[in-house]
């Protein structure tokens, strides 16, 4: 493994670092809590992706000719480790930016990057996932969700849930079943849905760290324009896969979520000479963090290299989920008696990391992957694989 920059690389980064130094204070109010006004936060996440792409940052990875800098997987890890670095978090629109856009990329047709592209980049279109539903979360393939085909319209019928910011974002990329008569994964498709169209209603979810960042949408008898849909019709499971390795990479990026220093500097605040116990939990969780680094690197080296990683995704998932529960878990320990009553940052990470198992695909389904892709263990047998989807028994 390489863990040094390349001369570009370098360059790069020195560049990076030099417009954050200049620039980051732009970025204030776009961060979330529990507490946060989110029109407000919505509104300075909009100013500082304008701000970036007007400077040649706000996709790293885009191709130039839709306003991206055209670069690599490493360069975007190099400006994800420069803005954390400089204390900047995911904002609100990357649900556009790391999930929509490298999905219209890949399978939009000229129109919809002309329409949807340029204003994703610059924050005037703020995005949401319409993925998952009541009773198909982890088992995606299962949704019910119904889009019948009316002249050049699509008709769409159902209910998702834990979709983070419908209640605010401008349009939504959702995955809906066209032909119940094919199996369940070859029955579905793809559409990019305005969020205003009549007969969308969207409910505000507040989960147990105080924040309201989910919301169940109902559709009721919603019209989608045919030239709104992504891909082609059935082609649905393989276009929301490719949005999900992008998530999933989001997630997997520690430097954007967790800094070690600021849990050990929270541990001395509270507690100058902690316990046995309490040392060997930080002690873990130092060493956890650090196999996350070097498994950064090695994905960092098989890209440089030209070579596929694989499964590092669903690895970085999971550790990344392990890694925030139990640094939520030493910064409670520290404050003793006093995480109970407080009302602080290690009360909301500890509140928020259990959905980490969750969010992006539930730890079950990573270790799925990695079983069949890394370890090349065989895939469980699927004996309703080939039913159609409106034969299929409840809960298959």
């Amino acid at each position: 493994m390489d863990f040094n920059d390349s001369p570009l690389e370098a360059a790069f980064r020195a560049d990076a670092r030099a417009f954050l130094a200049e620039n980051a204070a732009a970025q204030e109010g776009a961060n979330t809590g529990p507490d946060a006004d989110h029109e407000a936060v919505v509104a300075a996440s909009r100013r500082w992706q304008r701000l970036l792409a007007d400077s040649g940052w706000g996709a790293i990875m885009w191709a130039e000719q839709y306003g991206g800098r055209g670069l690599g997987p490493i360069e975007q890890v190099v400006w994800n480790e420069e803005l954390a670095r400089a204390g900047i978090t995911e904002t609100t629109l990357m649900g556009g930016i790391a999930m929509a856009g490298p999905t219209i990329i890949a399978y939009g047709n000229d129109e919809q990057k002309s329409r949807f592209l340029e204003p994703t980049l610059r924050g005037e279109l703020m995005w949401c996932q319409l993925f998952s539903e009541p009773s198909a979360g982890s088992d995606l393939a299962g949704l019910r969700t119904r889009a019948e085909r009316d002249g050049d319209q699509w008709v769409i019928n159902g209910q998702k849930v834990w979709s983070t910011f419908a209640d605010h974002a401008d349009w939504g990329f959702l995955i809906a079943r066209t032909d119940p008569s094919l199996p369940k994964r070859k029955g579905l498709s793809y559409f990019l849905v305005d969020m205003k169209t009549p007969g969308i209603e969207v409910r505000p979810l507040r989960d147990m760290s105080g924040g309201v960042h989910f919301n169940e949408v109902f559709l009721d008898d919603v019209r989608v324009p045919d030239a709104n849909r992504l891909g082609e019709q059935g082609q649905g499971w393989p276009i929301a896969r490719t949005t999900l390795l992008h998530e999933r990479m989001s997630i997997g990026s520690a430097s954007r979520m967790f800094s070690f220093d600021e849990v050990l500097a929270h541990l001395r605040e509270n507690i100058p000479a902690p316990d046995q116990l309490l040392r060997d939990r930080l002690a873990g969780l130092y060493a956890w963090s650090r196999s996350l680094e070097l498994l950064n690197a090695r994905v960092n080296t098989k890209l440089g290299r030209g070579e596929d990683p694989t499964a590092e995704a669903s690895v970085m998932k999971l550790a990344i989920a392990e890694i925030f529960e139990c640094a939520a878990d030493v910064m409670m320990r520290a404050e003793g008696r006093a995480a109970l009553t407080g009302e602080g940052k290690a009360q909301h990470r500890f509140y928020f990391a259990p959905g980490l198992r969750i969010g992006g695909g539930t730890d079950e389904v990573q270790r799925n992957i990695i079983a069949e892709q890394v370890l090349g263990l065989p895939r469980e047998e699927d004996p309703w694989a080939d039913t159609p989807f409106e034969d299929l028994p409840a809960g298959s």
